[in-house]
Order: C-alpha cells, then sequence, then structure tokens
C-alpha cells in the first residue's frame, strides 16, 4: 500500500531513491522516542551524480536551491527506510543545512529554501520546521550543500 505521503510526491513528480549508505563511520539515523534524527544529506540527483561547488564562486543560487531539494528528497527516502511508511511521520521539526560558500556569500537563507519549500509542497503542515542555515568553507565531496534533520514520528 502507497503512502499518501508519496502519493503526494508521485503527484508532483518525485520517485524516493533508496537511500545512500554512509560515506564513513557512523549511521544514517538514530531514533529516540519519537524523534528521528537523520545524518547529513548530500545532493545526488536520480542518476548518482552530487551537485558540487562553492555558492558565490561556480554555483548559483538556482542551482543551490535544487541541490537543497535534493537533499530533502534523500532526507524523506531515510525517513522511510526507517520507519517504513511515510504516513507515520508526524511532523519535519528542525533542518540543520550546511552551504558550502565562498567567504563573500549571504544567502545561504535562499539556497536552503529549496528544502523548505519543497517539504511544505510535499508534506503540507507536517513539513513546516525550525532550521538553520550555515555559510561553511567545504563540505565532503565538495557537495554543494548537506543538509540533516530531525524528524518527530509516530
Amino acid at each position: 500500500m502507497t503512502s499518501s505521503v508519496e502519493k503526494k510526491l508521485a503527484e508532483l513528480g518525485i520517485t524516493l531513491p533508496q537511500p545512500v549508505a554512509p560515506l564513513a563511520n557512523y549511521v544514517p539515523f538514530t531514533r529516540v522516542g519519537n524523534l528521528l534524527f537523520i545524518s547529513g544529506q548530500l545532493p545526488r540527483d536520480a542518476d548518482g551524480k552530487l551537485i558540487t561547488g562553492h555558492l558565490g564562486a561556480d554555483v548559483d543560487v538556482t542551482t543551490g536551491q535544487a541541490a537543497a531539494k535534493l537533499c530533502a528528497i534523500h532526507l524523506l527516502a531515510q525517513v522511510r527506510a526507517a520507519i517504513g511508511d511515510l504516513d507515520k511521520l508526524v511532523r519535519v521539526t528542525k533542518l540543520t543545512a550546511f552551504v558550502n560558500s565562498t567567504p563573500d556569500f549571504y544567502d545561504q537563507a535562499s539556497v536552503v529554501n529549496g528544502c523548505s519549500d519543497f517539504l511544505v509542497e510535499a508534506l503540507g503542515d507536517k513539513g513546516r520546521h525550525a532550521r538553520s542555515a550555515v555559510g561553511i568553507a567545504a563540505l565532503p565531496l565538495n557537495a554543494a550543500v548537506e543538509i540533516e534533520a530531525i524528524v518527530q514520528v509516530a
């Protein structure tokens, strides 16, 4: 049976990928009570290609927003892997987003809107969340964006 969330994703033209395995010695998520802590997700497209580079140099805001949306898709894939049914997702509570930026780039919040806007579009009010958008000098594999999440689950 397909969850109502996955039906909404299908309406948006989104198919969740298989979750990406961790790159190092950590787990993709941990659950404590009704909170699920999801490790940082990188922006991989359907072919597995990573969006790389620095915002403010070789990546523009529009591409950064697309990268952040891909991170959101991978976050949802990890949630599904953790709880099996996305209808058990109660709420996205907190995002922490890292934007690979030059020192003079100040539009991290606009980049991370690619993730936030998508989560609200896909999940409605369950997708509204608190967040941080942090500029950082480098990310693993030179990813343009990395986003982690805390979600409440049933």
